[in-house]
């Protein structure tokens, strides 16, 4: 049995199930929702919080993908051009080819994932710096998408995608679709972290790349894996994104969905140096950056607020993850 193992039995042991970045979080998200509660009555109707939920299921779902990833020490700052790829080709092969949802949504999923395997291949055999690696296929992916659009907009997208979107179709028990399944796969994957050893081997791989090696961990599998997931959660995120519009797509998907997506997983605790981290964590952190986003809009202050909101709450998390991090080199 490997050391990396034998420490795994023993943390699946004693690990408590949520950290206190996690509780700290619960508590500001439960704060700024009374807060909101109290400026504006109409914050906690159901009216407005599935509006709320619906947004925050494509940056959460595509933020479980890059919790692993930043885990393990990577970054991926292609999503929202992944994104565009496969939202144009969803809605083109619905309008024009005109195939049941299940094909589309298994083709942007596959394509999710190919484009994540193209990242995940160049880092992990190509030994280059995850930041350069996806900076690169962030314009190249932005390229192929346009192509793909050929004009602006997609338009005449079917209302078959009001299984994720809104109205009665898209809901249960007054939840969207589209939250209940990022739901299910967060809860997945916060499972798998911490309960296998071969999610363990993400967290060991952003502790120390060398010692995971020589202790056993297949590596660059582990590397390859983590963007391949990713990628494929932001073919599914794209369908949500379709989802929750109108008819008409345009270019403008995915746009910036890459700082959301890494600021919901800093904040939710996750350290950007690699080796530590939680999917409620970045769950959590995107509820929190769509709560000030949705309520910067109810008390109607100008929009550019939210940015200044989530760059603070960047920063700060930031801060507490470098004064932990020196705490326990002090230690040592």
């Amino acid at each position: 049995m490997t050391a990396i193992a034998v420490r795994g039995k023993r943390e699946r042991v004693i690990a408590p199930l949520v950290t206190g970045q996690e509780v700290v979080l619960l508590v500001v998200v439960a704060a700024l929702w009374l807060v909101l509660w109290w400026a504006t009555p109409a914050f906690l109707s159901a009216d407005s919080l599935r509006p709320l939920l619906i947004e925050v299921a494509p940056v959460a779902l595509i933020g479980v993908g890059m919790t692993l990833v930043i885990v393990s020490a990577g970054i991926d700052v292609s999503v929202g051009s992944g994104m565009m790829v496969c939202g144009v080709i969803t809605a083109r092969l619905l309008v024009e080819a005109q195939v049941p949802l299940v094909v589309a949504l298994l083709v942007a999923i596959a394509v999710g994932a190919l484009l994540g395997a193209v990242n995940g291949v160049l880092i992990a055999w190509g030994r280059v710096h995850a930041i350069i690696i996806t900076f690169g296929t962030l314009n190249l992916f932005q390229f192929v998408g346009r192509q793909i659009f050929g004009s602006q907009t997609v338009n005449g997208i079917p209302s078959t995608l009001d299984l994720f979107g809104r109205g009665d179709a898209g809901r249960t028990f007054g939840l969207p679709h589209s939250f209940l399944l990022m739901a299910v796969i967060a809860a997945a994957v916060w499972w798998y972290l911490r309960q296998t050893p071969g999610g363990r081997h993400f967290y060991a791989i952003g502790g120390d790349p060398v010692a995971a090696e020589l202790a056993g961990v297949r590596v660059r599998r582990r590397v390859l894996l983590a963007y391949v997931v990713t990628g494929a959660l932001v073919g599914l995120a794209a369908v949500f994104t379709i989802a929750k519009g109108t008819a008409t797509l345009d270019q403008s998907i995915g746009s910036g969905k890459e700082l959301a997506v890494i600021a919901a997983v800093v904040i939710g605790g996750t350290s950007i140096m690699g080796g530590r981290g939680s999917v409620l964590g970045t769950v959590l952190g995107a509820l929190l950056v769509q709560t000030v986003a949705s309520g910067v809009t109810q008390l109607g202050w100008p929009s550019d607020l939210s940015d200044l909101f989530v760059g603070v709450f960047v920063i700060i998390a930031v801060g507490a993850d470098l004064l932990r991090e020196r705490a326990r080199r002090a230690k040592r």
